[in-house]
């Protein structure tokens, strides 16, 4: 695989707690990064920004649901200036984008731009979600792989894959090795958001579920080898 979005969720960024910005973790992902990099791959990332931000509980107090969203979108671009900042102490070329830009401190995201700085081995960093409310920054990943014609779209989590049941809950649980949107649509495993499994589904882009913790993986899934669980669309 020569071209991969990842997708990283704020929670992470946030470490044990979940919350703010552990820059042990960023430093984490910054090796991961620059070792697919210096494998030659061409990478994109989109952030979350659960560790900043949650609209839940305020939208439980009555907060509106868009404004909510809004501000979740602001989170992920404070993430992402964070990443770009770690990756450029690391000597890694990269550029942050915003859905929609903020001028002064993150330009607009543009598709050409973007893929253009990437085939020049630059990391792309694109955040805001969508830049529309009532979209997860999942389905933001697989909307920024389809556009940018990535080979697939990594879903970095806490576990090694995809299981039949909760592995914390369930001891009896498997781990797939590779399974289709159906199933997992069917079974309703959780991967994703339904919006971000139905838009790959149907524009055929598969998405890998990894331990994000293990080193070495980013690199391992771009030289092909079985890490985490393969979604993609059945053989015909």
């Amino acid at each position: 695989m020569s071209r991969l979005l990842l997708k990283l969720s704020g929670e992470a960024l946030g470490g044990s707690t979940g919350q703010g910005i552990d820059p042990t973790v960023l430093q984490h992902f910054c090796r991961q990064i620059k070792g697919a990099v210096d494998a030659g791959v061409e990478l994109g990332v989109v952030l979350g920004g659960g560790n900043l931000f949650r609209g839940a509980a305020l939208s439980q107090a009555g907060m509106d649901r868009i404004v909510g969203d809004r501000m979740g979108m602001l989170a992920t671009i404070m993430n992402a200036l964070a990443l770009g900042d770690f990756l450029t102490r690391e000597g890694i070329a990269n550029q942050v984008y915003s859905a929609t830009g903020i001028p002064g401190i993150v330009p607009a995201y543009e598709r050409d731009h973007a893929l253009s700085a990437m085939t020049q081995g630059t990391v792309v960093i694109v955040s805001g979600g969508t830049g529309n409310p009532l979209f997860t920054t999942d389905t933001a990943a697989c909307l920024r792989g389809i556009e940018l014609r990535t080979d697939a779209v990594l879903k970095a989590t806490n576990v090694d894959g995809v299981y039949s049941a909760d592995p914390k809950q369930d001891p009896q649980a498997q781990r797939y090795r590779c399974i289709t949107f159906d199933q997992v649509l069917e079974q309703q495993l959780g991967v994703m958001d339904l919006t971000a499994m139905v838009l790959c589904r149907e524009n055929a882009m598969p998405v890998v579920v990894f331990d994000v913790s293990v080193e070495g993986a980013l690199v391992a899934i771009s030289r092909g080898e079985e890490v985490g669980t393969r979604v993609e669309n059945a053989s015909v």
